[in-house]
């Protein structure tokens, strides 16, 4: 009989309205639903809205997941959607490929009538169990589609299907009656995880828009250990930042506004993204900017330097 560790963090999956009327909170963890011939163990480290958890919750669960995957046959994390996919690409660079962990939620609470919470549960569970699933390391679950936790990103703030991410699913699962068509679209990568004794290294991000000067860039540059900057296009910025990024001893990172496609250093203009590497900037590669600095903080916490943590990200280490 396989064993399944379903770990309660909270958000929309968990809610209802209330009592007091003061909106939709985290109450009641939900119970996996149609599981037949599996034995269930449930933890709830913490019971939080999604924008309440930080990277410390991040190695929280972590470090319960290598507690219990050796007990289990796969691992599931109910989780608030709107920091989901950073939760999951946390534990994509902390835990070995090895641990089949897979994290789902959903965007209605459990008394509307169109909840999707049991269904994405449902789905999470057989996907964990799977045997395809182990090497793979932690994924995203959310109607029906497999996403990679590197590329996975919340595209819609209602829609039920909210989940996407270029270039786009990685797996699909469907079920006729109780059993369950699980089809994966792509081999994995082996890796190695990061393993920092913290995740305290203090990252900010900056977005770009037509005709910023550098405003905020430098009190953030003061108050932070390393910047990542969500540039134009394929990691550009107007060119007042060039000077600033030139004299910035910390690491800074290129990451692009733009919903798709990499960071390249293209444009030599000033302010272009090969000056800005020229500069010193480490570009970010496919990583959006709120994934990228959860990895430049976690490189940052493993003690890395620059040069360092420039080699993980141009090697896409991760």
């Amino acid at each position: 009989m396989q064993r399944l560790a379903v770990i309660h963090t909270g958000g929309t999956i968990s809610s209802r309205p209330a009592p007091d009327g003061r909106g939709v909170t985290p109450q009641q963890a939900p119970s996996v639903p149609g599981l037949e011939g599996v034995v269930v163990t449930d933890y709830q480290p913490f019971t939080l809205p999604s924008p309440h958890v930080t990277p410390q919750h991040m190695l929280v669960l972590a470090r319960l997941v290598e507690q219990v995957a050796p007990q289990h046959d796969g691992v599931v994390i109910t989780h608030g959607t709107d920091t989901l996919e950073e939760t999951a690409f946390a534990l994509h660079l902390l835990l070995p490929p090895s641990i089949p962990v897979v994290l789902t939620g959903s965007m209605r609470h459990m008394e509307e009538a169109s909840w999707d919470g049991p269904g994405n549960l449902l789905d999470a569970a057989q996907v964990a169990l799977h045997p395809r699933t182990r090497g793979r390391g932690a994924l995203v679950v959310f109607g029906g589609d497999i996403f990679d936790a590197r590329t996975v990103t919340k595209i819609h703030t209602t829609a039920v299907d909210a989940f996407g991410g270029y270039p786009g699913p990685i797996g699909r699962i469907d079920r006729v009656g109780h059993v369950a068509h699980v089809e994966y679209f792509a081999t994995p990568d082996a890796r190695t995880p990061l393993a920092p004794p913290h995740l305290d290294a203090h990252v900010e991000v900056l977005y770009a828009y037509a005709g910023w000067q550098g405003e905020g860039y430098a009190e953030a540059a003061r108050r932070a250990d390393g910047l990542v900057i969500a540039a134009l296009g394929t990691g550009n910025l107007p060119a007042e930042l060039l000077p600033l990024i030139r004299d910035t001893p910390k690491p800074v990172v290129i990451a692009t506004r733009t919903h798709a496609g990499p960071v390249l250093p293209v444009y030599g203009y000033p302010g272009g993204g090969a000056t800005l590497v020229e500069a010193g900037a480490i570009p970010a590669s496919f990583l959006n900017a709120h994934k990228a600095r959860l990895l430049l903080l976690t490189l940052l916490s493993c003690g890395l330097d620059t040069p360092g943590i420039r080699h993980v990200f141009a090697d896409d280490a991760y």
